[in-house]
């Protein structure tokens, strides 16, 4: 059975393009449109589509309010289209946290280098939203790559580079809604390992369970935390801002020559790499721009987990996260190699389970735990409080 998509925007252009789009798939079909975030919440209720995408500006109704509304009722994915820009990073954080489960650039030259690219992208992007279930308001959920050489996106990795994407299946009931259902706390004991660093790269899924785990540390976690998240550029400011305001840890945008100090955590910027070097005793980050054409996202959870071999050795915590494709697995194979640790999150409490579940295919996988689980667990293993 086809996947039935509303489409919601207020320019009848865009609406045109975005159906030759996803029609061109024989998976995907546009059962209507909606000119108006009211019209949209009206459509929706009334059509039960499998997905909407959902435009952030427009009359009537804006499409975070419609978004809100929606979710009230019925458990619909929404795919919301934004501009890069400040203003669109913060609105779409906004729409994210609404309910949103995901999000593109409404602009097709900024998702691929070419059209049809970028169509594949879309139609791609559309049938994994309609897979997912939306956990509600308070959460994100950003699957969007990093930049890729010209490509504000990355480009997609290569089918050889792709696990196959399984997601989480065991479901419990709250309400009329459906959440992934999530491990039972259990005690915890401590490794009696040492570490210096704690690295987490996260990809579809990230946003908010980064904000999960970070709200929850205090404010003398005692290392410095690195974070990969796939995010364009225009993004990751708005975003190490946000969990900041949130957070007791310090969160910053990471920038070149940043020194790594204990309580802070360093998003990696989008559209670059961030890289860990120095010694031990006086680690700093280097970010670097990136044109190679072999490099698929950017930032890569690969490179960071690379370099952070090389300087800690077996001193750091490495956490893989929700997300798409197998980012990380390379990475946390040399981590492993210098006797690192490598946790991953577990596949019911996914948003997609891809970098955990490749990260568990190839051997390299020390703990697996619950989202739910991810602070607890670490304060456990450091020995703190």
């Amino acid at each position: 059975m086809a996947i039935r998509v509303l489409i919601v925007d207020d320019s009848s252009f865009f609406r045109r393009r975005l159906q030759e789009i996803l029609s061109a798939d024989p998976e995907l079909e546009v059962i209507d449109s909606a000119v108006n975030g009211r019209e949209a919440v009206d459509k929706a209720l009334a059509l039960k589509p499998d997905v909407i995408t959902m435009d952030i500006e427009m009359p009537v109704l804006d499409g975070i309010s419609a978004v809100r509304e929606i979710l009230k009722v019925q458990r619909i994915p929404i795919l919301m289209f934004s501009s890069l820009t400040h203003e669109g990073a913060k609105a779409t954080l906004d729409a994210l946290e609404a309910g949103a489960v995901d999000f593109l650039p409404k602009k097709f030259e900024d998702i691929a280098r070419d059209k049809q690219e970028a169509g594949d992208v879309l139609r791609e992007r559309v049938r994994a939203v309609a897979r997912r279930r939306p956990l509600g308001r308070s959460t994100f959920s950003s699957s969007v790559l990093a930049r890729s050489a010209s490509s504000t996106l990355a480009r997609r990795p290569l089918e050889s580079q792709r696990p196959e994407l399984r997601h989480a299946t065991d479901t419990e009931r709250v309400g009329r809604f459906e959440r992934p259902a999530l491990t039972p706390r259990t005690h915890f004991a401590a490794s009696g390992k040492d570490y210096k660093l704690v690295a987490i790269g996260t990809s579809t899924g990230g946003p908010v369970a980064l904000q999960r785990i970070l709200t929850a540390l205090p404010a003398d976690f005692p290392l410095p935390i690195i974070l990969i998240q796939h995010m364009p550029a225009a993004f990751t400011g708005a975003f190490a801002q946000r969990l900041n305001s949130l957070a007791k840890i310090t969160i910053k945008e990471a920038e070149d020559n940043d020194v790594l100090k204990p309580g802070v955590a360093y998003l990696a910027p989008g559209g670059k790499q961030m890289l860990v070097d120095g010694s031990e005793s006086q680690a700093r980050l280097r970010i670097k721009e990136d044109d190679s054409p072999r490099i698929t996202f950017k930032p890569s959870v690969d490179i960071t987990f690379a370099t952070a071999a090389k300087v800690f050795h077996d001193k750091v915590l490495a956490v893989v996260l929700t997300g798409m494709g197998a980012d990380g697995r390379e990475g946390a194979r040399l981590l492993k190699q210098q006797g690192s640790a490598i946790w991953a999150q577990d596949e019911a409490s996914c948003v997609v389970y891809g970098m955990p579940q490749a990260i568990a295919a190839a051997g390299l996988m020390d703990v697996e735990v619950s989202l739910e689980d991810v602070a607890s667990r670490l304060l456990t293993e450091l020995k703190h409080g």
